[in-house]
C-alpha cells in the first residue's frame, strides 16, 4: 500500500490511464478481429471497408502513445496484405 502522498497520486493516474488506454486496446482488437473474420468468411468488400477505421484507430493509438508507431505501421501493413492476398 502506497505511504507517501505522491504515491497515492501515482497510482490514481496510473489507474485512470490504464482504463483510457485499455479502450483503445480494445477498440483496434475488435477492429482487426473483425476484419479478419470477414476475409476467412471470404467477404473481401466487406472486409475492405472495414479497413480505414482499423487505420483510423492504429494512428490515433500511435499517435497518443498507447502503442509505437512502427507497430501501428506493422499492424497495418499485415492486415492490408491479408486482404489482398484473399481477394
Amino acid at each position: 500500500m502506497a505511504i507517501t502522498k505522491s504515491a497515492k497520486k501515482s497510482i490514481r493516474q496510473s489507474a485512470r490511464r490504464k482504463t483510457r488506454n485499455s479502450v483503445y486496446k480494445n477498440k483496434i482488437k475488435a477492429l482487426i478481429k473483425e476484419a479478419r473474420v470477414l476475409v476467412l468468411a471470404k467477404k473481401i468488400e466487406e472486409a475492405k471497408k472495414v479497413l480505414p477505421k482499423v487505420y483510423e484507430i492504429l494512428d490515433k493509438a500511435a499517435k497518443v502513445g498507447i502503442i509505437k508507431k512502427n507497430n501501428a505501421s506493422r499492424r497495418k501493413s499485415r492486415i492490408t496484405k491479408l486482404i489482398d492476398r484473399k481477394s
